[in-house]
């Protein structure tokens, strides 16, 4: 079986590995989560790199798809490269996508990230269902995938 992803030691020095989002199931996706580290610029060139080539792949039917940029390691907050307001400001508003922070080590906001995912993909993309009968469908380990 391929790979998923690009191995750490190449995630910022071969994007290419990402630029074929047909091979990578992307155009036929219900949400996106595009993690950055907010103690790392280089990480979110990259996210806003993932972020334009969604944008420009976008077909069919998932042209709503949301897209949540989350920044992690929130725990390290005096390391960080710019203020939160900042990016906050340019996700939301130039690039219209959800933003939060998070810390993965210390489990802040985790859970707080799927909900919102959830419900910003089930309001995209299963209007027409009841809502337990949506929230069972997400929930069913042969339809949700995490990349």
């Amino acid at each position: 079986m391929g790979r998923l992803c690009p191995p750490l030691s190449s995630l910022y020095s071969l994007p290419q590995e990402w630029s074929d989002l047909k091979c990578r199931g992307l155009r036929n996706t219900n949400a996106y989560v595009l993690v950055y580290d907010i103690c790392n610029p280089e990480s979110f060139e990259y996210v806003k790199m993932i972020q334009q080539q969604i944008l420009e792949n976008r077909t069919g039917g998932n042209n709503e798809a949301p897209i949540i940029v989350v920044g992690n390691k929130r725990d390290q907050q005096k390391q960080r490269f710019t203020p939160r307001r900042t990016l906050s400001v340019l996700v939301k508003k130039s690039w219209k996508c959800g933003y939060m922070e998070c810390s993965a080590k210390y489990n802040w906001h985790i859970v707080l990230l799927f909900k919102e995912l959830l419900s910003s993909a089930l309001a995209q993309g299963c209007k027409h269902h009841h809502s337990s009968m949506r929230l069972q469908g997400a929930l069913h380990t042969t339809r949700c995938s995490l990349m």
